[in-house]
């Protein structure tokens, strides 16, 4: 078994704060999720902005229609410029999820990096090759192009 890394990055036309005000605020995920994947948070009352220790439960279909349950915690923050969300409990055997913004000419330059692990051994690693990644890197894709939409170049 490995861990995998993916990373990304986009360069979006807002204001640190800006930037930092919309990926911190957790119901935004929903609005950035693929359709397909049924996203749900099921956390109750959630507050507007992460916070270090935040716990959040939502369900989504990440692959072939199967629902999962995914927990993640909040476990770093430091605004405006990172925070950092590990799966609790879900499909992967292990997530780790950093989230970077930093001022640049254009806006905000905005890095995600992904560490994840499959469970299933060599198995895992084989799905990975042949279909996890090119589906992670598919929901990374689909963000962009709805932050183009949402956040046009001016």
């Amino acid at each position: 078994m490995s861990v995998h890394r993916f990373s990304t990055t986009q360069v979006l036309p807002l204001s640190l704060e800006a930037a930092w005000e919309f990926f911190s605020t957790p119901r935004n995920l929903t609005r950035i999720t693929p359709p397909e994947m049924n996203f749900r948070i099921l956390t109750p009352d959630l507050p507007d902005e992460t916070y270090a220790g935040q716990i959040i439960a939502y369900t989504l279909t990440p692959v072939a229609g199967i629902r999962s349950g995914w927990i993640t915690e909040i476990t770093h923050v430091k605004a405006p410029h990172f925070f950092v969300d590990e799966q609790r409990k879900g499909p992967y055997r292990m997530w780790h999820h950093q989230h970077h913004f930093r001022a640049h000419k254009s806006g905000t330059e905005m890095t995600d990096i992904v560490h994840y692990e499959i469970p299933l051994g060599k198995l895992g690693d084989a799905l990975n090759a042949l279909y996890i990644r090119n589906r992670i890197n598919g929901i990374f894709e689909h963000r962009r192009k709805v932050l183009e939409q949402l956040f046009p170049q001016k």
